[in-house]
């Protein structure tokens, strides 16, 4: 059985920003954290884990990706379609390359487990 819960998250590391990772800052710090599980971020598959601070970013989907969130809460928007969702604990979602995203991350921290195809 899968346990998503807090207890699972590995100790994170600093990743800076998210701009430092490709997005355009919006609203609040962001500050990024994660951990590689399998792979590197510009391997053809990668696994890990991506942690956020609150606040509000925009993002072009570097890579095709699933993801879990394992803590917190996030709204998403797909910009091309308009659809918005949020998303907490438990909740999944499948996000193509390419898509670019709006981010609302409404609690402290926001940490996801993802899959990504490059």
């Amino acid at each position: 059985m899968l346990d998503i819960s807090t207890d699972t998250i590995p100790t994170l590391d600093p990743w800076g920003t998210v701009a430092d990772l490709g997005a355009e800052m919006i609203e609040g710090d962001l500050k990024a954290s994660g951990k590689m599980i399998f792979g590197a971020p510009t391997d053809p598959l990668s696994c890990g884990y991506f942690a956020v601070t609150r606040g509000r970013f925009r993002m072009i989907y570097p890579y095709t990706e699933h993801a879990v969130v394992v803590e917190g809460t996030a709204t998403l928007t797909d910009e091309r379609t308009g659809a918005t969702k949020t998303y907490g604990v438990g909740d999944a979602w499948f996000v193509e390359k390419g898509t670019p995203v709006l981010w609302d991350v409404t609690s402290d921290r926001f940490v996801k487990n993802y899959f990504a195809a490059a």
